[in-house]
C-alpha cells in the first residue's frame, strides 16, 4: 500500500512539475505588467475615464468604456470606490456599467495569464470580454434610462497603496501584493490541472465540455460559477481541460462566468446593485456566456 502511494506522489509531482514550468513565467510576467500598470498608469486610466462625462459621445461612450475597464488594473473591491467617484463627477450609468463589466472581466495581468491557453484563445477572450461590457452598457442603456441603476452610497474612493516616494519600492511593494494575492491560487490552480491530468480520463472531460457541444458549453458557463477563485488559478486547470477536448466555446463561456461569479466580485456587486438587479445580473453573464460558448464554437 505504502508503495502505492509513493507511487502515485511521484506521478502527481511529476506532472506538477512539468505543468509548472510550462506556465510559471506566464504568471509571473503577468504580475510584473499588472503592478507596471498599476504604479505608473492606473491614475492616468481613471483620469480618462472620468473626462468622459464631459464628452457628448451618446450611447458610443460604452466603447471607451469598456476599452478603459479591460485597461484598469483593480479588482472590483478596487474598481466599485472609483465607479462611486465617477458616478458623483456626471458619468453615465450605462458607460458604468461597461466600464465595470469588463473590468471584472479582464484586466492587462489576466491578458498574459492567459497567453498561455494560445493565441485562439486569447484573442477570443478579449473579444468576448470586450462585448459583454459593451452588452451590460446597452442593457443599462434601454431596460434602466428612466431610473439609477446603481447604488454608491457609502462608497468612496479609497487611499491608493502605491504611496512609497520611491518608485522602485512602490513598485516592489505592489509587486509583491500581487504575489500575495494570487500565488497560492496559482499553485493550487497547477495541482488541480496535475490531478486531472492523472486522474480524470480524456473521454470524460470532451464528454462534459466537448462532446456535444451545446451541452458542453453550459456545463462550463455552469461550472465556471462556483468553481472560479482566481484568474491565476483557473489557468492552468483550462489549459488541461483543453488539452483534454474542451471546445473553445466552453472554455470561452468559463472564462465569462468565472470572474463575473467570483465570490469576492459578488458580494460587493450586491451592494451596489441590490436584490433584483443582482439576479439580473447573474442570469444576464449566464446567458451571455452561454451565447458566446455557442457562437465560439460555430466561429473558431
Amino acid at each position: 500500500m505504502g508503495e502505492v502511494i509513493k507511487r502515485e506522489l511521484i506521478y502527481i509531482w511529476y506532472y506538477f512539475e512539468v505543468q509548472l514550468s510550462q506556465i510559471f513565467w506566464y504568471w509571473i510576467i503577468g504580475m510584473a505588467v499588472g503592478s507596471l500598470i498599476s504604479v505608473f498608469a492606473k491614475d492616468r486610466i481613471h483620469t480618462a475615464f472620468g473626462k468622459l462625462s464631459g464628452k457628448r459621445w451618446g450611447l458610443f461612450g460604452i466603447i471607451p468604456a469598456c476599452i478603459l475597464g479591460i485597461a484598469s488594473p483593480l479588482c472590483m473591491y478596487g474598481t466599485i470606490p472609483i465607479a462611486a467617484s465617477f458616478s458623483k463627477q456626471g458619468v453615465r450609468d450605462d458607460w458604468l456599467a461597461a466600464f465595470m463589466m469588463a473590468s471584472i472581466l479582464l484586466n492587462p495581468q489576466l491578458i498574459v495569464y492567459s497567453a498561455a491557453l494560445g493565441s485562439t484563445a486569447l484573442i477570443v477572450r478579449i473579444v468576448s470580454c470586450f462585448l459583454c461590457g459593451c452588452a451590460a452598457g446597452l442593457v443599462v442603456h434601454f431596460v434602466y434610462r428612466e431610473k439609477p441603476f446603481f447604488n454608491f452610497s457609502g462608497f468612496e474612493e479609497r487611499k491608493s497603496h502605491d504611496a512609497d516616494p520611491n518608485w522602485l519600492l512602490r513598485y516592489l511593494k505592489n509587486f509583491g501584493r500581487n504575489v500575495k494575492a494570487t500565488g497560492l491560487y496559482f499553485l493550487l490552480g497547477v495541482l488541480l490541472s496535475a490531478l486531472f491530468q492523472r486522474y480524470v480520463p480524456q473521454d470524460a472531460v470532451t464528454a462534459a465540455f466537448g462532446g456535444d457541444q451545446a451541452w458542453g458549453v453550459l456545463m462550463a458557463a455552469t461550472v465556471g460559477v462556483p468553481l472560479y477563485a482566481c484568474g491565476g488559478g483557473t489557468i492552468p486547470l483550462l489549459r488541461q481541460w483543453m488539452a483534454q477536448g474542451m471546445s473553445m466555446g466552453s472554455a470561452a463561456a468559463f472564462m465569462i462566468t468565472g470572474p463575473a461569479t467570483k465570490i469576492t466580485n459578488l458580494g460587493a456587486l450586491k451592494i451596489v446593485l441590490g436584490a433584483k438587479r443582482f439576479i439580473a445580473y447573474i442570469l444576464f453573464t449566464i446567458l451571455f456566456a452561454f451565447l458566446t460558448g455557442i457562437v465560439t464554437n460555430l466561429l473558431v
